[in-house]
This record gives structure tokens, C-alpha cells and sequence, in this order.
């Protein structure tokens, strides 16, 4: 029998995964270890494997079979767009993903002239404004600190994802509209859910399980 492979996003949201696991009585084998170099970590009495990737990276892993499952943000989810089964709700990372800009700017957003867009996220923008607003949008994408588009004039608006908003009050930005609520995920290769259907189940439902303890 194979083992199930999971793929985990690096980073803080690793670190809770890797925790309820552990809570579920599903050992990472060492994976929650910072001074390794492993890339596999192996827990043989289980039949799991674990992988810590990049964010934007899972999605991928597990649209092409090298991963089963993967935990990841909504964000990139939705942002990769690949056809995945999203199966499972862990609420770490609770954030939104909005619109912002100026005060000022709550104009430009209702007039539905085309506006200039920055954002991290040019997949989602394209879905929110031009199907959903159905409004005209230039779209730049910006890889660093995105509040300061609007502000030098590269954009009239933004669409980012907002924790607290403190960033955006310091800067003289408001949350305009809000897209869509995020949060970590878990997502299952369409293939592996059918032919490992009753492990696969089982690993979810164990941290569903988890998750309610909490």
C-alpha cells in the first residue's frame, strides 16, 4: 500500500498544520524540525508523507498527483485556479480579501469607468471585476508593499488581502469592497479521491475531529 503524500504551505501556516496533526495522532516525522534539510518526511507506520512548498507551489503539487492532498491559503486556491477538491475549512490565517484605495476612490467604483488595478492576485481581480462588477479594469500586478500603488498614482485601487486594515489606516487607505473571506484550506487531487477514497476520508475526518477540540 502507498503512502498518502501531503504538501504543506512553509511558513506559519505549516506550523499549525503540522500541530493538529500532531493532535490527531498523525506524526510528521520530523517535519516541523527548522534545522533540516530533508525535503520527504516519511512516517512509514502511518503511510503518510509530508513536503513543505511554497504557497503558490501546492495547488500545483496536487492538481498534477505529486501530492494527494495540500494545505494552502483560499487565496492562492482561488488565485492558481486549478481544478481541485476543497474539502475541508482548517480557520487558520482568517483574513479577507478586499478592495481598497482611497476615500476618494469609492466614486470611481461606483461609476463603473475603468479604473487601474494593483494587485498581488491579477487571476482573482480579473474574475471579481470583470465578471462579477462586470466593470473595465486595468490590471497591474505588483509583487511588494501593494498600499503604495494608490498612493503614488500607479492605481486608483488596490485588491489585497486585509488582516487588521492597520496598514491601510496608516497609509490613509479604507477597505472599499470586500471579495471574499480567507483562510487556510484543505484541497485533494480529484484522482487520488477516488482511488484513495476511504484513507482520504478518514485523514479528514480525524482533523475535522481535531479542529472541533479545539
Amino acid at each position: 500500500m502507498r503512502n498518502i503524500t501531503i504538501a504543506l504551505t512553509k511558513g506559519r501556516l505549516a506550523a499549525k498544520t503540522l500541530a493538529l496533526f500532531e493532535k490527531c495522532g498523525i506524526s510528521s516525522a520530523g517535519a516541523d524540525d527548522k534545522d533540516t534539510r530533508k525535503l520527504i518526511f516519511k512516517n512509514e507506520e502511518l503511510g503518510v508523507n509530508f513536503f513543505l512548498a511554497k504557497g503558490p507551489d501546492v495547488p500545483t503539487y496536487v492538481y498534477y498527483g505529486a501530492a494527494d492532498i495540500g494545505v494552502v491559503g483560499r487565496d492562492t486556491i482561488l488565485e492558481e485556479g486549478l481544478k481541485l477538491y476543497e474539502v475541508l475549512d482548517l480557520g487558520f490565517g482568517r483574513c479577507r480579501m478586499c478592495v481598497c484605495g482611497p476615500e476618494s476612490a469609492r466614486e470611481l467604483l461606483a461609476s463603473g469607468e475603468t479604473i487601474r488595478v494593483a494587485t498581488k492576485y491579477p487571476n482573482i481581480a480579473k474574475e471579481y471585476f470583470r465578471k462579477r462588477r462586470q466593470q473595465t479594469v486595468e490590471i497591474i500586478k505588483l509583487s511588494g508593499s501593494i498600499e503604495l500603488a494608490p498612493i503614488v498614482g500607479l492605481s486608483d485601487v488596490i485588491m489585497d488581502i486585509v488582516e487588521t486594515g492597520s496598514t491601510l489606516r496608516e497609509n490613509g487607505l479604507v477597505v472599499l469592497e470586500e471579495v471574499c473571506p480567507l483562510s487556510a484550506r484543505v484541497v485533494v487531487n480529484q484522482v487520488s479521491m477516488k482511488l484513495e477514497n476511504k484513507r482520504i476520508a478518514e485523514l479528514i475526518s480525524k482533523l475535522r475531529e481535531g479542529l472541533r477540540e479545539e
